[in-house]
């Protein structure tokens, strides 16, 4: 069965499937590995045969998935400098990001 759906979160969208791990931005609450997420956002779904398209969301459909792990991505350095000036800034920056495994589409 080739069935996937396109879904949104944390402003991005993603292209999932039955036992993709995925990873996305950090959603709110306190997780541990094991536990259930929903996704209620979902644009589309394709079950092989027929496509549901959503305007811009379909209604009653759900993704469910199972929190793996959460991390934070390697460090980018942000530098601002301004030559004759004496304008020296740096800061590090690490964005977090969770990482979960699609269970089913509904």
């Amino acid at each position: 069965m080739n069935e996937y759906a396109v879904i949104e979160t944390g402003g991005k969208q993603y292209q999932v499937k039955s036992g993709d791990v995925i990873t996305i931005e950090k959603l709110d609450g306190d997780m541990k590995e094991g536990d259930k997420v929903t996704f209620d956002k979902v644009l589309l779904v394709d079950d092989g045969s027929n496509t549901t398209i959503g305007t811009p969301f379909i209604s009653g459909a759900k993704v469910e998935a199972t929190f793996k792990s959460a991390g934070r991505a390697p460090k980018v350095t942000v530098i601002k400098y301004k030559q004759k000036s004496r304008y020296f800034k740096k800061n590090g920056h690490r964005q977090p990001f969770m990482k979960v495994q699609i269970e089913k589409i509904k």
